[in-house]
This record gives structure tokens, sequence and C-alpha cells, in this order.
């Protein structure tokens, strides 16, 4: 075997078994989690959805946030229409929410929006904490019992479930579905055992004003979400899991849109990467800090169906290797301990979802996901301006 080649086996398989031992070790500590009971309904919330151009859907949002169970005067729905050309701000206000209108076309995005509404919760001193939910979203009725159970217990910041509002509407969103069991509900649960962040997920988070003062919402990119999150973890606060309730949004069943949509959310976490992980991992080795260290770790484990084509590439350039007559044994046991490590983690998040057996029938599609999904990231495009995906139904 020439230096040359084992050069590149190592270059292949040291990111491929970090990240299949990393995914393995929280699997096997995703067993479910006890919920805290909420002792008192005080505390004060304000529910915040932006929306750019969500007239069309706005409505269902509205009326699901205004179901939840707790005390009407112990929680307002804020919705920011944000440079919207449609009539969001109107049916909003109709349907029943507050409606904060925001017109500044130098400043746009999701996290300007936030900042906007935040600002100006803070100013009106009458909420405790701030939730956030996406404008095409429904929400479990115990959103805020599941939050304020852990703002009850000293928590500064929480995450809910954010899962997939059509989750049957075709193999697409069934995927999708089981890709999210595997990476909200699977990382969210054993992060949680381990007593590090599960991070800010985009849709369905929390955070009390007292953080927002120590910890100011800044944060404008493409994965504002996961820029908060690394924000707070480098100050030094953990986001709690409260896994028992939903912020469930709709996906998309077409390629052309969904392709418009992954592109942006994964963009803009490789920038993420470029910026953070590093920053990341010095805090989390010279604190020491564990949140720190496990919010490098999940930003570096690239998404899945990168870890897979690493763990298919080492395996077949030692199978190369192995058909021209040289030993790689060795090598090819550890792609396929890695392969084992992926499937486990896969499983747990198909069996999580609760798409049922249809689900794992549509695993079969996953290398058609795979090849769409490459294509989609070799396209160009994808600003760092407030996009609206194209929506499905109202």
């Amino acid at each position: 075997m020439t230096a040359a080649t084992i050069l590149l086996l190592l270059l292949l398989s040291v990111p491929a078994v970090l990240a299949c031992a990393y995914l393995l070790v929280l699997t096997l500590l995703s067993a479910s989690l006890p919920a805290p009971a909420c002792r008192a309904r005080t505390l004060c919330f304000d529910v915040i959805v932006p929306a750019h151009n969500e007239a069309a859907g706005i409505v269902r949002t509205v009326a699901s946030v205004l179901a939840l169970d707790w005390p009407a005067d112990r929680f307002r729905l804020l919705v920011v229409a944000d440079n919207c050309s449609d009539s969001t701000a109107e049916v909003a206000r109709a349907a029943g929410a507050t409606v904060l209108v925001r017109n500044d076309l130098a400043r746009r995005g999701k996290g300007y929006a936030l900042e906007h509404a935040f600002t100006a919760s803070a100013a009106d001193a009458s909420a405790d904490a701030v939730l956030v939910i996406d404008a095409d979203s429904e929400v479990s009725a115990n959103l805020l019992v599941a939050c304020a159970a852990r703002l009850e217990a000293g928590a500064a910041a929480v995450q809910v479930h954010n899962g997939v509002l059509n989750a049957l509407a075709a193999w697409r969103t069934r995927l999708i579905t089981i890709a999210q069991g595997s990476f909200h509900i699977v990382r969210s649960r054993a992060r949680a055992r381990l007593g590090v962040s599960a991070g800010i997920r985009g849709n369905g988070w929390c955070v009390t004003h007292e953080l927002l003062r120590r910890v100011p919402f800044h944060s404008y990119s493409l994965a504002e979400d996961l820029e908060y999150g690394v924000a707070l973890g480098l100050a030094g606060v953990r986001v709690h899991y409260a896994g028992e309730a939903l912020a469930n949004a709709e996906m998309l069943t077409r390629a052309t849109a969904a392709g418009s949509q992954r592109r942006r959310w994964e963009r803009g976490r490789f920038a993420l990467i470029r910026t953070q992980a590093l920053p990341l991992l010095r805090a989390g080795l010279t604190r020491p800090s564990a949140v720190c260290l496990d919010l490098a770790c999940d930003l570096l484990v690239l998404p899945l169906s990168y870890v897979v084509l690493n763990v298919l590439a080492l395996a077949g350039l030692a199978l190369l290797w192995q058909w021209l007559g040289h030993p790689a044994a060795a090598w090819l046991a550890l792609s396929l301990a890695c392969a084992a490590s992926l499937a486990l983690y896969v499983l747990r998040g198909w069996w999580l979802s609760g798409v049922g057996w249809r689900g794992l029938l549509d695993l079969a599609a996953a290398p058609v996901f795979l090849v769409w999904k490459l294509a989609v990231m070799l396209k160009p495009g994808g600003g760092s301006s407030w996009v609206r995906t194209e929506r499905e139904r109202p």
C-alpha cells in the first residue's frame, strides 16, 4: 500500500469515525426523558411569529397559538409583518394577533424581524420571556406549559421539538420527518441527558428577557437560529430541551421549492462552521466547557448525506485497494462499523418519528434524495435576504 493511498484512507477515515462515533453515542443515550411539571401559571410570554408575505396561511398559525393552554392574560401573540407586499398584517390582525409592521429594505431577513420584535416586547415590559414560532406552523397546546416548567426550574433558554406538520404527505416529507427524528429527537434527548445544550433549532425556541439583556440577539445570517445558539453557548448558557411540546412546520413535497429552501439552510450552516467552529472548540478545551465542546461537535458533524458520502468513499477506496491485491481488511471493517453506526442512528430516528412502516419503506428512496440534495447544493445562488418559501397549501 503506497503512502499516498494510506494518507487518503486516513483523510477519509478520521472525519467518518469521529462523526459516526458521536452519532452512535447520542443514539445510545436517546431514551425518553421525564417532563418536569409546571408548578404555577404566572409567567408572561410574548409568542412571536416572524412573517414575510404569509397572508395565505397565517390564520392557521394564529389560531393554533391562540388556542394554547395558558391563561389568556399571560401571553400575547405578536406577528411581525416584515417587508410584506401582501395583506399579512391585515389578515393576522383580523385573526386576533397583535401585529408589528416592519418595512426596512436595507435590513432584510428573519434575524432583523426577530430583533425588532424582541425590542418591542422588551419596551412593553410585560413579558418574562419570548417564544419564536415560524409562520407556517401549528403548535401543541402544552407549548407554554412545557417552556414554563423549565424556566421555573432555572433554565433561561428552551427548545421544543421542531417537527413536521405534513409528515405523511409524500415520501419526501416522510424522509424529512425521519431525519428530524434523528437530528432533533435523538440528538436533543441525548444532549439533555449529558447536561449540554440542545441548541436553537429555528422553530419553537424560548428565551427570557433577562437572557436577551445579557446576550443580545444580533444574529442576521441565513442560520440565525444556530448563530444565536452558538452565542448562548459561548456565553455559558445551556438551551434546555422540551420534547413533549411541538412546533410543527409544513415541509415541501415538490423538489423545486424544497431545493431552494434546503440550499439556504445548509449554506447558512456551512458559513457558520467556517466562523464559529474554532471559537467553540477553543472555548470547549480551554475553559473547559462541555456545552461549547458539544456545540462544536454538533456543527462539525455535517448533515447526514455528507457523512454517508464520506463513509461510502472510504468503503469504495478500501474495496478498490483490496481488489487490486493489497490488504485492506482493517479499512473495510472500519467503514462497515461506521455504516452500522449510521444505520442505528437513522433507524432510531425512524422509530421516534412516528411515520410507521411506510416510512421505513421510504428509506429505500434515500439514495434518490441524496442525489437530489447534492444537485441542489451545487447550484449557484442563495443570498442572505429573506426569500419566502413557496407554500403548497394554506
